[in-house]
């Protein structure tokens, strides 16, 4: 809650809503998952990136839910299907995949799992279209989707390239600011969690191809609990907010466009 108040505040000074307060208004946080679900027609999970831990939490609002209630997945890596599995309504269950920031970015990704009916698709896109997102329907459930399954070649490429001494994170973010990226893609691993990438990268590893095994830097990262913005250490340092990344330090020894050449396996 209070990054949600933070994140409205800031919102509010840039003119993009008329008022923090009411938005704050409209939010109930509870921990009682019975009082979170009982009355929902649309639930969207949002908990680590672990398979067990999602399908644990599916498994307990499947008892809990109405019958009609559709369940949705953020998932940004994770077949639609073999998390539908824990629950007992397989065609109401749907992947909704929001882009970071949520508040910011506007693509959804629509996954249909291979039992989802076309109602519950349609259902999810009117209500993307609602919130003022635009959806997407994926209709190939493959680890990944779309935009993850295409980048997840240059992630493996960057842990690499890290792993191998041949840049630094700064110097690698620099380049990509330079190339006109709002941020680079460790910056953006800081923001979006060092553990999210970790379990993303294990669950590529094991359903697409070793190769995505994330290196022993990373490993310790998350065990030593430096998972970037919200603890505040990852990659950089965020005490102090934002890091200030030195331009002066963008790398000549590799280019985004060899990121594009990666080999993307069916």
């Amino acid at each position: 809650m209070e990054r949600i108040k933070q994140s409205l505040a800031k919102l509010h000074e840039k003119g993009k809503i008329e008022s923090a307060e009411k938005v704050l208004e409209r939010i109930h946080p509870t921990v009682d998952l019975a009082e979170a679900v009982k009355d929902a027609d649309l639930i969207i999970e949002a908990v680590p990136e672990v398979f067990e831990i999602k399908t644990q939490v599916f498994a307990e609002c499947d008892k809990l839910a109405k019958p009609e209630c559709i369940f949705a997945s953020n998932t940004s890596t994770m077949r639609i299907t073999d998390l539908a599995k824990a629950t007992k309504r397989e065609d109401r269950f749907v992947g909704l995949h929001f882009f970071n920031p949520a508040v910011v970015m506007k693509l959804v990704e629509i996954i249909k799992g291979e039992k989802t009916s076309d109602e519950v698709v349609k259902v999810c896109v009117d209500y993307v279209k609602k919130i003022g997102k635009v959806p997407v329907i994926v209709r190939k459930d493959v680890p990944g989707f779309i935009v993850n399954r295409i980048q997840a070649p240059s992630g493996a490429l960057l842990m690499a390239i890290i792993d191998k001494g041949i840049a630094t994170p700064e110097e690698i973010d620099a380049m990509m600011r330079k190339m006109g990226l709002p941020m680079g893609p460790f910056e953006l691993m800081d923001f979006t969690g060092i553990d999210v990438f970790y379990h993303a990268s294990k669950y590529y590893a094991k359903m697409i191809n070793p190769d995505y095994e994330p290196p022993k830097i990373v490993e310790e990262m998350v065990k030593s609990g430096r998972l970037g913005k919200k603890t505040g250490k990852g990659w950089y340092d965020w005490s102090s907010g934002r890091p200030q990344i030195d331009m002066e330090k963008a790398t000549d020894k590799i280019s985004p466009l060899d990121f594009s050449l990666v080999e993307i396996k069916p």
